[in-house]
C-alpha cells in the first residue's frame, strides 16, 4: 500500500518492523527471511518507500532490536541502517537508545541481560525540523535535578576533603560547590561536574583559558551544565503490555510521544508502515497529530482500530508539560 501514497506527504515515519527470526506474529514474510540479508532487502523496500514519501522537513525513526545466533549477535540493527544510509542517500543523525529498566528476566550465565534497543533517526535533508526545547520540557525535570544535584554533591564535597587543597582553597571550594548544588535544585542549570587539581588531571577535557586557570590557581573548577548540553539521545521507559488480544511485540506509548515532540507539530502526517496493536496512531491522536498505518493481521489491525477509537485528542495536554 505505500506505493499508493503520494511523493513527500509525510511529516514523520515512526515504526518497529518485525524483528529478524525473533517472533512468529502470524501472517507475512518480514522477519521469518531465511537469511539476515534477506531480511534487511525487505525492509529496504519499506524503507525505500517512507524516504519516498517523506518531506524534506520529515523523519523516519525505525526501532529494530538485534539477534543472537550460534551466541553472537548478528548486529542487525545497525547492518540495516548502513544499508539504508548507503541505499537512498539518508542521513543518519542519531542512534537514540531505548533504555528498558524491566528488561525480560532472563538469567544467561554468560552473557549479561539485553536492556536496550536502538532507534535510528534518519532524514532526508538538512531542513528537518528540531523541537529540542519541548523535548527537554519533561514533568520530572525538577525532581531529577535536585536528586542528581545532592547526590554529585556528596561526592565532590568528599574529594575536596581528599585533595591536597591548602584549607583556604577547600573551604573556597566548598562555598563554590554549595552554590553549583543551589543552582541545580532551583532549575537554574541541569547538572555541573567539578573538577580538583591532585584529584582530577590538569590536562582533562582539553582545559583552556579560565577553567585551567582557576584549576591551577585556585585549585578547582566547576563546569555547569545547561539543557542544551545535556540533550542526551536516551530515552528510558519501561516494556508495557496492551491488554488481549495480545501482540507479542508492543513498544511504549512514552517512546512515540517522545519522537513526536521532537520532531512534529499538531496537525503533522505521521505513518507507521508497521502498525501493529496502533501505539502510533493512538499517541498521534492523543497529541493531535493525524495518522495513516498498515497491518497485514486482521486481528492487529482490529485491536489497532479499537484503540485509537477510544483514545481522547489531548494536544494542549501533550504540548506543555506541567
Amino acid at each position: 500500500m505505500l506505493p499508493q501514497l503520494p511523493d513527500e506527504c509525510l511529516d514523520a515515519v515512526i515504526t518497529s518492523p518485525p524483528y529478524y527470526q525473533q517472533r512468529d506474529y502470524g501472517i507475512g514474510d518480514i522477519g521469518n527471511e531465511p537469511s539476515l540479508d534477506a531480511y534487511i532487502q525487505n525492509l529496504l523496500q519499506v524503507f525505500e518507500q517512507c524516504v519516498r514519501c517523506l518531506k524534506p522537513t520529515g523523519s523516519i525513526f525505525f526501532n529494530i532490536g538485534d539477534k543472537y545466533e550460534s551466541g553472537s549477535l548478528q548486529l542487525a540493527p545497525y547492518l540495516f541502517a548502513n544499508a539504508a544510509v548507503r541505499h537512498t542517500g539518508v542521513k543518519l543523525i542519531n542512534i537514540i537508545t531505548w533504555v528498558k529498566p524491566n528488561p525480560e528476566p532472563r538469567q544467561y550465565r554468560r552473557r549479561l541481560v539485553s536492556s536496550t534497543e536502538p532507534i535510528f533517526h534518519f532524514v532526508k535533508s538538512d531542513e528537518y525540523r528540531y523541537f529540542y526545547e519541548r523535548f527537554m520540557a519533561h514533568r520530572d525535570l525538577v525532581r531529577q535535578r535536585v536528586k542528581a544535584g545532592n547526590n554529585i554533591g556528596k561526592q565532590y564535597m568528599e574529594l575536596i576533603e581528599q585533595s591536597d587543597l591548602s584549607p583556604e582553597q577547600k573551604q573556597e571550594a566548598r562555598l563554590a560547590l554549595q552554590q553549583a548544588i543551589a543552582e541545580v535544585q532551583r532549575g537554574e542549570i541541569a547538572s555541573f561536574r567539578m573538577k580538583i587539581r591532585g584529584i582530577h588531571s590538569e590536562a582533562y577535557g582539553g582545559y583552556e583559558g579560565g577553567r585551567k586557570s582557576h584549576l591551577k590557581n585556585k585549585g578547582f573548577t566547576i563546569i555547569r551544565m545547561y539543557d542544551r548540553a545535556i540533550k542526551r539521545d536516551v530515552i528510558e521507559c519501561p516494556v508495557i503490555a496492551v491488554k488481549s488480544p495480545n501482540h507479542p511485540a508492543v513498544y511504549p506509548e512514552y517512546l512515540v510521544q517522545e519522537l513526536l515532540h521532537l520532531t512534529t507539530e499538531v496537525g503533522d502526517l505521521v505513518l507507521d508502515p508497521f502498525i501493529g496493536s496502533g501505539t502510533t496512531a493512538v499517541v498521534a491522536k492523543r497529541m493531535g497529530r493525524r495518522f495513516i498505518g498498515f497491518e497485514i493481521n486482521p486481528d492487529y489491525c482490529e485491536l489497532a482500530r479499537r484503540r485509537v477509537k477510544e483514545t481522547v485528542v489531548q494536544p494542549k495536554l501533550l504540548e506543555c508539560f506541567v
